[in-house]
């Protein structure tokens, strides 16, 4: 059974970073691509951030050059690093894998102005 457990959101000033680790058991990184999601109030979820299972990153436009998707396949951790957060960051973000489609609880991350 897969499970996905975020964790490491909270409340940032806008500039400040963080870190969002996701615990995932029940993959095998090597074949399973990740993601990161988010979603803001009244908007739609969207997608942040991939790692392939080849370990190939990619970015949605609005956070590529200040996020940082890696993961630790011993460990069996994806992380989001966010650096120069700004209040449109504001979101629950969202731990995803492309296998099986699992989603973990969220984690809430607010930046203040």
């Amino acid at each position: 059974q897969v499970q996905l457990v975020e964790s490491g959101g909270g409340l940032v000033q806008a500039g400040g970073s963080l870190t969002l680790p996701c615990a995932a058991s029940g993959i095998i990184f090597r074949v399973t691509s990740m993601h990161w999601y988010r979603q803001a109030p009244g908007k739609q979820r969207e997608l942040v951030a991939v790692i392939n299972s080849n370990g190939i990153t990619n970015y949605a436009g609005s956070v590529k050059g200040r996020f940082t998707i890696s993961r630790d396949i011993d460990k069996k951790m994806v992380y989001l690093q966010m650096n120069s957060l700004k209040p449109e960051d504001t979101a629950v973000y969202y731990c995803h894998d492309g296998r099986y489609g699992t989603w973990g609880q969220g984690t809430q991350v607010t930046v203040s102005s």
